[in-house]
Parts: structure tokens; C-alpha cells; sequence
């Protein structure tokens, strides 16, 4: 019988720790390939916790590959030649103690080493599904034969649009045919194509404050920008109305950096606007996978009945950013424009890698990993709002329920800089609201974007 000290597992869920020591023994070679696994009732009795525990570590285990279920019969430990191996860089991850410790990064010929950074918008690579993922690699370089080695549809492979119109059904009420989804090496590839679909000769209105790189991808690609502040509901229709715009990208599920999300009826005039004009709505649903209180919104593209809204998200933040794939949902008559225009591009992600995620969405294994992630972030955004709030300051926290990111707004007449260095020297990296407002335009002062999924 495993047995196994539970009280050892400190904050882990008793399923999880399970779990890790399961795969750790499977690993080890204390579990052979082939040896049956107690049944779920029988270990949940041996180690005083419930079945339902046990049933969700056999299940990650399955679902990762180091066990197979046998109808009627049990789990089976999957032989050793099966088993997924991580990559060699993250066989022996460092510790929590050493992950929370002193993060190094290098800024220009200096390293910088921090105690917290909050400043940084990146995931926790500990967390990425690598025993899934490499087994779904090798299915399909196993099974993927010739289709391996042809080119890809110019907007990407059907088995992959299938799945990702399949996944924008169930989890966001988009009804997206995959011939109207196109496939590209990440947002700022595909901020290109439409460009090129609507035309340079249009000026894009941005949401201010904002990601910068957004604005910068437009001019690079030879379009006039012009920024329009926020109110609490988003962009104000009165400033983007006395602009000369007629495409406005926007993140209405939640925006970076304030947090806000666009209400109901904000959308519906934003949508109004854009019939009025002859216009387009960019809608950059980055992050929105990640509301942590509430239903999710209904994205705009849902509400659009004149085929007015380019739906854009990537996989960059709910996988990994260097996997560099994103997607678009165009119109029916855009896609028709892209096609006749823009097919002859070639699709600028490889086919193994697009039919490896296809498998992944399509098996169940995306969105049990949001939901996992959702779990994580969660515990993580409430352990950096203690910290806030354990440090005496005289603080308002919000925007905190969506996303992975909230803000502290300060009570303090410090100019932002001055903060900025007084928490670099004892160790701590912050990036401000004002960071983000256009060059020219009205800052916030005092308020500190906490970035904490990388803590």
C-alpha cells in the first residue's frame, strides 16, 4: 500500500501533494511499469482522506501520462518507454524558498537583483503542463506522417481553427467558424495583417493609458495613431468621436494596465460608433481567461450583428509567450477581403506545433489548465495584497477580480519616480500607471501596477 506522510504537504491541496508523490515514485522507479495502483477507495481509507482526493490525483496523473486507466480493472503505471520526461532545465526546479528569494535581471551591462517584482508581466513557467504537452508532441510527430511536412493553410490548420472555434463557443458564446479564424505567429504579427485588411490610410485610436507596443506596432506598420483617454467604463465615446479615427483597438474584458472592465451599454455605443463611421473595433481579449470573481464578460464580437469587430487573442499568456501563437476572428466580409488580398501569406506558425495545441485544446487539457491556473493566481493575488496591506502604508487597492495584475493607488505626494527608487533600493521593482499614459497626455500619479503571476 503507498503510504505517504500528509500532514507534510504545508499549503499544496492534499490532491496535489498526492499527486507529486505518486509521479515522484513512478520517476523513481519505486512504481514499475505495468504495477497496479491501489484503488482509490482503498488508498483514501490508508491515508485518512477523501475519495474524491484521490480520484483527482489519479486523474492529473492520467491525464499527464504516467497512468492509464483499464476499464473494470484500475490504474496501471504506464511503461517506462511511455512515461513523459520534462526538459532537462526543469528536473531539478529550485526550491519556493529559493524561487522567493533574490530574482536576477539584466539591465544593459548591470544585473539588478530584486526581492520582489512587481513590475514584470510574466507567467510562472513552473506551472506549464510539460508531461501533457510532450506527450501530445510525440503523438503527433508519431501519427502526423506526411501532414508534418506540407505546407499549412495561409491562415492556419483546420484541425487547430477547429478546436479554438470549438473552445470560443463553450467558454466566450463567440460563434466563430474556423474558416473565418485566422492563425499567426503572435498579436503583434497579426496587428500587421490588419493593417494591411483595413488600410494605412485609416487612423487607429488607442486606448490611453495602454500597452505602448500596441500604438508602436500600428505606426511601424504606417498607420496614424491617436490615443483617447478612459473613463471608469473605458474609452470615452465623446473624445473618440472629435478624433479622426475609424478603427479603435480596445480590451474591453479587461484592460492593461488600469484593470477596467467596459460595461454593457459602453460597448453598445463603442459598436454604434463604429457603424456610424464605416469603421472597425479591434478587440484585444488578452487576459480575459483569467477573471478571478464573477462570470466572464461577453466579448463585443458576441454583441456585433454588422460585422464590425476583429476578435484578437493569443496563447502567449494563458500557455507560454514563446510558443508566439495568436489568432483572429474575422467578419465574413473581411475574411473574404483577406482571402482575395493577403492568402498568398504563408502561415507563419509551424505545423507540428499548431497540431500538438490543437490536440491540447481539443482533449480538455487547456482549460483544465486555466482552471488550475485560475487556483494559483488566485492564492497569489491574495498573498500580494497581505503584503500591501501588512505594510502599514496608507493604500486603496483595486481592479483586482480580473486578470493577473491590480493596482495600489498610493496616499502620498511623492512624485512616482522618487517612489520608484526609493522601493528599488530596498529591493523591490515597480512599474506605475503613469508608465503607461501616451507621451503628451494626462498621467496618474501614485498608482503602482502590481504584477504578481510571477511571484
Amino acid at each position: 500500500m503507498l503510504t505517504y506522510d500528509m500532514e507534510k504537504r504545508g499549503k499544496i491541496p492534499r490532491y496535489d501533494y498526492l499527486y507529486r508523490c505518486i509521479k515522484a515514485d513512478i520517476l523513481a522507479g519505486r512504481l514499475k511499469s505495468g504495477e497496479r495502483l491501489p484503488s482509490k477507495r482503498a488508498i483514501a481509507e490508508h491515508l485518512a482522506v477523501s475519495v474524491i482526493t484521490v480520484e483527482n490525483a489519479y486523474a492529473q496523473l492520467e491525464s499527464e501520462g504516467y497512468v492509464a486507466a483499464r476499464p473494470r480493472s484500475g490504474y496501471y503505471v504506464c511503461p517506462a518507454e511511455d512515461l513523459p520526461a520534462p526538459p532537462a532545465i526543469f528536473q531539478s526546479p529550485p526550491s519556493d524558498a529559493e524561487r522567493n528569494a533574490f530574482s536576477t535581471e539584466t539591465d544593459g551591462n548591470k544585473d539588478k537583483k530584486w526581492k520582489y517584482d512587481f513590475a514584470s508581466n510574466r507567467i510562472d513557467p513552473k506551472y506549464f503542463p510539460f508531461s501533457v504537452w510532450s506527450r501530445l508532441m510525440r503523438e503527433t510527430l508519431c501519427f502526423g506522417g506526411e501532414e508534418l511536412l506540407r505546407a499549412s493553410p495561409f491562415n492556419g490548420e483546420v484541425a487547430l481553427r477547429r478546436a479554438i472555434s470549438e473552445y470560443l463557443l463553450r467558454s466566450r458564446g463567440i460563434v466563430a467558424p474556423p474558416e473565418r479564424i485566422v492563425v499567426g505567429a503572435g498579436t503583434e504579427y497579426l496587428y500587421g495583417l490588419v493593417v494591411q485588411l483595413l488600410g494605412r490610410d485609416r487612423t487607429y485610436a488607442v486606448e490611453d493609458p495602454s500597452y505602448r507596443k500596441i500604438a508602436q506596432v500600428y505606426r511601424a506598420n504606417g498607420a496614424q495613431v491617436v490615443p483617447v483617454r478612459l473613463d471608469k467604463q473605458g474609452v470615452r465615446p465623446e473624445l473618440l468621436e472629435n478624433t479622426a479615427a475609424t478603427v479603435l483597438h480596445v480590451s474591453p474584458s479587461h484592460h492593461y494596465p488600469t484593470g477596467i472592465v467596459t460595461g454593457f451599454t459602453r460597448r453598445s455605443e463603442l459598436l454604434s460608433w463604429a457603424a456610424r463611421k464605416g469603421g472597425f473595433v479591434i478587440e484585444d481579449d488578452y487576459d480575459s481567461e483569467f477573471r478571478l470573481a464573477g462570470k466572464p464578460i461577453q466579448p463585443m464580437q458576441a454583441l456585433d450583428t454588422a460585422g464590425r469587430v476583429v476578435y484578437v487573442n493569443t496563447f502567449s499568456r494563458t500557455l507560454a509567450p514563446s510558443m508566439r501563437i495568436g489568432y483572429m476572428v474575422l467578419p465574413e466580409r473581411l475574411m473574404k477581403k483577406f482571402r482575395g488580398e493577403l492568402g498568398f501569406y504563408s502561415c507563419t506558425v509551424p505545423v507540428f506545433e499548431q497540431l500538438t495545441l490543437a490536440k491540447f485544446i481539443a482533449e480538455g487539457h487547456f482549460e483544465r489548465h486555466l482552471s488550475r491556473m485560475r487556483n494559483i493566481y488566485r492564492k497569489k493575488r491574495d498573498e500580494a495584497i497581505r503584503l500591501f496591506l501588512d505594510g502599514g502604508y496608507p493604500l486603496e487597492i483595486s481592479e483586482e477580480e480580473a486578470g493577473v495584475h491590480f493596482l495600489v493607488k498610493l496616499n502620498t505626494d511623492r512624485p512616482d519616480e522618487e517612489i520608484r527608487r526609493l522601493a528599488a533600493e530596498r529591493g523591490v521593482k515597480l512599474a506605475f500607471l503613469s508608465d503607461f499614459a501616451a507621451e503628451g497626455g494626462e498621467a496618474i500619479e501614485h498608482c503602482i501596477v502590481v504584477n504578481y503571476s510571477d511571484l
